[in-house]
């Protein structure tokens, strides 16, 4: 279970409080306006920023004492964070081994994930070579073999179009249900909280709200939620 414990996070005249609880397996939205605080948030949990006040807890722990590379999570960003000069299966490898010194079940496990995001045989190109879905792809195969209780991604298929980001939804959520995998999902879009979202987080007006299921939250929004969504 996530738990953000009383958490305040201040930069300049911005402020954010969350109180909340996340149960394990859910897939959870992050919607609300831009500058409302949604990345701000992942950042916190991910461990690039330290809150002000309050925890962030990973099963009763605190996770404060931990960087980032030892949150038992991984994170995905717009940019999808892949390296250029790497090939595809090189930038999947590294969610095995920074060093890229794989021996042959991990090369194996490489071809697996490839293969499980619709990417057989393309594992020897480099991501100027791929498109926008199909770099998104080779992330969500890096996410798959990091195996982190625990994803967050930072709205990483806006730039595609409606069809595609779909089937890259759809694909998310179903590395989620098939590792158990909690993940938490920036969106301005409440369409994707709808196709995929067990629960919806609104940020909004210096708080990020407790979860509640999409379909009551969009059916019957709160002020702030529906001056946002207009």
């Amino acid at each position: 279970m996530l738990s953000l414990e009383t958490l305040v996070l201040l930069q300049g005249g911005f402020s954010l409080s969350a109180d909340l609880t996340v149960a394990p397996g859910r897939i959870v939205a992050l919607l609300g306006p831009s500058g409302a605080g949604k990345s701000t948030l992942l950042d916190t949990i991910a461990g690039f920023l330290a809150p002000d006040r309050g925890r962030v807890l990973w099963q009763g722990t605190d996770l404060g004492p931990f960087a980032p590379g030892d949150r038992p999570l991984s994170v995905l960003f717009q940019d999808n964070n892949l390296f250029p000069h790497l090939t595809a299966a090189q930038n999947v490898g590294l969610g095995l081994r920074p060093g890229l010194r794989l021996d042959r079940d991990q090369t194996r496990a490489v071809e697996t994930a490839l293969d499980r995001v619709g990417l057989a045989g393309l594992g020897a190109r480099k991501p100027a070579a791929l498109s926008g879905g199909q770099r998104g792809r080779v992330a969500l195969a890096r996410m798959l073999l990091r195996n982190r209780p625990l994803m967050l991604l930072d709205e990483p298929f806006a730039a595609l179009g409606p069809a595609l980001k779909a089937g890259m939804l759809d694909l998310l959520a179903d590395l989620a249900h098939e590792t158990g995998a909690t993940v938490l999902f920036v969106t301005h879009d409440p369409a994707d909280a709808r196709a995929i979202a067990d629960q919806t987080i609104l940020v909004a007006e210096g708080h990020a709200h407790p979860p509640r299921a999409t379909a009551d939250l969009l059916a019957d929004p709160p002020p702030a939620l529906r001056a946002y969504l207009g």
